[in-house]
């Protein structure tokens, strides 16, 4: 049964020649082949892909790839989806055709050209945008035609327009960059001082569009000498602060900012710098409004912060730091728990009052839970220390109890 059918009555039956005969689920997309057999584009192109050259059903050899929208059936379906709604089904979406090579190179070769009027390029510029975001194969196959250095040469080019600039970063962040790539940006203190201008505009989607390239550069540069050049600007740290701060932010605005300050903290020697720009206080502030994914990230960038003796001063300074990691212990997941214990730890050992605020939060009872769950090892040898380090802090009637959870070796994390 497909996945928009899960839910119906078991009693609606969907056409035979409305079912793919690959996947057998209602089609979405309908396209036919040169031997004149139709499937759903999916699964015809996901058979393809996996290197067979023949038709399915016919077995015939498959001479052209080219895929033939089927549209007659295609509004077949969506009538029948229609007229069945009331069974639950669900009208499938007038599916938007993939981009033509030809398309894409006369765009490129449209805001590529200097000598074409600004409104001529932008508005190649933002088809391009609009067909990325259509759909991973059309991504591949603008990627295919070297629009990365197109794009990094218009985002950096001191001779154009503002507006061009803004469009073609808008573009580049949808496309992952190469070592080469990140390198020739890395390099160039000119263009890591253009991003970090452009954390301070006035546009939000152009500060996180720049905080989203600078991650990017980051993450792809494997040099430790970049990463500490570009990091050792103080402006990128309060830049990419401002966009976790700012009250206004989507949830790809949150998620770039947590990306983005993560990578930054990866580099020692600037952590300091994070603190200074307010990187505890908002990291706090924030986690609660964080997915699954980016608290995890949130919470092993608080881990790093806590690593140095400001972070640490920092985070205890916050009334809420100690009861929100310990409320995190066993709420989201491993990941999250160990990132959350290994910077209790580190908040705990420094200061006498972050141990006071974590046994009054009950840390005994969620640090006993994980050295029994199942947990990652790491996790579980963190959750060990602390236990160790609270010792003398537990209640009365809970140490003489606790002794068969604390393991006599502690592996240091």
């Amino acid at each position: 049964m497909p996945r928009s059918l899960e839910p119906l009555d078991l009693t609606v039956q969907i056409p035979y020649h409305f079912r793919c005969p690959i996947s057998l689920e209602l089609m979405c997309d309908p396209v036919t082949v040169n031997t004149g057999q139709t499937y759903d584009r999916s699964s015809i192109e996901s058979w393809v892909a996996t290197g067979n050259t023949t038709c399915p059903v016919t077995r015939a050899l498959l001479t052209d790839f080219t895929l033939i929208p089927n549209h007659t059936l295609r509004r077949l379906i969506q009538d029948w989806c229609v007229a069945n709604r009331a069974f639950g089904v669900e009208r499938i979406p007038t599916p938007k055709q993939p981009a033509e090579p030809s398309l894409v190179r006369s765009l490129l070769s449209q805001a590529a050209s200097e000598s074409n009027p600004t409104h001529s390029r932008l508005s190649a510029l933002r088809r391009l945008r609009g067909l990325a975001r259509d759909s991973d194969k059309n991504r591949s196959l603008i990627s295919s035609h070297n629009v990365r250095e197109i794009l990094v040469n218009l985002v950096f080019s001191s001779s154009q327009s503002l507006e061009l600039s803004h469009e073609s970063l808008a573009i580049l962040v949808m496309f992952p960059l190469t070592e080469f790539d990140c390198v020739a940006i890395a390099s160039d203190p000119e263009r890591i001082s253009c991003l970090a201008n452009l954390l301070f505009h006035s546009s939000i989607e152009v500060r996180v569009n720049s905080a989203a390239l600078i991650e990017n550069v980051i993450a792809g540069t494997r040099s430790s000498d970049l990463r500490l050049q570009i990091s050792n600007m103080e402006i990128i740290f309060e830049g990419v602060i401002d966009i976790l701060k700012n009250p206004l932010s989507s949830p790809r605005a949150l998620k770039i900012g947590i990306k983005g300050l993560f990578a930054l903290c990866l580099v020692k020697q600037t952590r300091h710098k994070a603190v200074s720009a307010g990187a505890a206080e908002t990291l706090i502030d924030r986690l609660a409004d964080l997915d699954k994914c980016d608290a995890e990230r949130a919470l092993a960038t608080i881990e790093l912060l806590c690593r140095i003796q400001v972070g640490c001063a920092a985070f205890v300074a916050h009334a809420l730091t100690v009861p929100l990691l310990v409320k995190t212990i066993l709420k989201i997941s491993d990941r999250a728990t160990e990132y959350a214990a290994g910077a209790l730890l580190a908040l705990c050992s420094a200061s006498e009052q972050s141990q006071k605020e974590a046994v009054c939060a009950g840390i005994l009872t969620q640090l006993l839970l994980l050295v029994q769950s199942d947990c990652t090892d790491r996790a579980k040898r963190k959750a060990q220390m602390l236990l160790k380090l609270l010792r003398d802090s537990w209640p009365e009637d809970s140490a003489g109890n606790s002794d068969d959870f604390v393991c006599s070796e502690v592996v240091p994390f």
